[in-house]
């Protein structure tokens, strides 16, 4: 959060819509920006607009910056990610959009080394059998189904060159375990 609010100058004045997440991040920020969330409907904290992060109902700059951790991708295929990425440099003067590393050993949703490396019918034989993360989370059996059915269905990691592609204006921030596609806000 420091290095975000470094590089796109955030202050307590800066309007930032967060895509997907919960105040608990911002708790880490050393500055307080004006920060409205955009979540799908479950339990949400003040200032939430109910919605999809690939049809954002906000007018074209509504925002100072777009902020998304670890969502996109939540959004299913190519192009529903491409249609993300878009609304964010449409609605954010700048944006912050992160993502695990595609490339990292360690699937982060699963902790599971290597998995997310294999053939996708590959994954759905092993996931429900060999996943850490069925071992680490405590959960009822049907909402661990459900959460290894939205990895398997749902999450399609990206790696520095796919996110370059679907934000062609942007710095890349490339890491171990995550990438960070950011743009600075235009005036």
């Amino acid at each position: 959060m420091q290095r975000f609010v470094e590089l796109l100058g955030i202050t307590e004045h800066t309007r930032v819509l967060d895509v997907g997440g919960t105040p608990d991040i911002w708790a880490l920020a050393p500055v307080r920006p004006r920060v409205v969330f955009l979540n799908e409907s479950r339990e949400e904290p003040p200032a939430t607009v109910h919605g999809d992060g690939c049809r954002l109902p906000f007018r074209d700059a509504a925002f100072d910056v777009v902020f998304s951790n670890s969502v996109i991708e939540h959004v299913g295929d190519a192009a529903r990610q491409r249609a993300f990425a878009a609304e964010a440099a449409r609605v954010g003067k700048g944006y912050w959009v992160q993502t695990p590393n595609r490339r990292f050993p360690v699937e982060v949703h699963l902790h599971t080394p290597f998995i997310h490396w294999l053939p996708r019918e590959w994954q759905r034989a092993l996931v429900p059998r060999v996943a850490v993360w069925r071992w680490m989370v405590r959960t009822t059996p049907d909402r661990r189904e459900f959460y290894l059915r939205h990895y398997l269905d749902t999450i399609r990691l990206l790696d520095a060159g796919q996110m370059q592609a679907m934000f062609p204006d942007s710095h890349i921030l490339s890491g171990a375990k995550s990438i960070i596609a950011w743009r600075a806000i235009r005036t």
